[in-house]
């Protein structure tokens, strides 16, 4: 089939005059049959998908129990148990805090002496 762009004005007359002729047969025929004839209908447009208070609250319930589940296999995988006998942080007695603290002044000061 050509293009209509490439039809001469006599092609493009006598397509006009079927069309017109198709036309007046259809709506003969219809009449015939005592029955219209009817276009192709559109698709109905599509509705909106919206979810009830209801459906949401179940969805909401059954996320949280999975959740509980979840939390609860993790800690049952940790031993609850203590340990028998704790063992004590090392404290720093205050004689060690001075010595320690005297130290870091004297390296604070040669450094600063070094700049100058």
């Amino acid at each position: 089939m050509s293009s209509i762009t490439s039809l001469s004005v006599q092609q493009l007359r006598k397509a006009a005059a079927l069309k017109e002729k198709i036309l007046t047969l259809e709506n003969e025929l219809g009449r015939l049959l005592s029955s219209t004839v009817v276009p192709a209908a559109s698709p109905a447009p599509k509705k909106k998908f919206t979810m009830s208070a209801a459906a949401k609250a179940k969805i909401s319930a059954a996320a949280k129990a999975r959740w509980a589940k979840v939390r609860a296999s993790k800690s049952a995988a940790k031993p609850a148990s203590k340990p028998a006998a704790k063992k004590a942080k090392g404290k720093m007695s205050a004689a060690a805090k001075a010595k320690l603290s005297a130290k870091m002044k004297a390296l604070w000061a040669a450094r600063k002496a070094a700049k100058k």
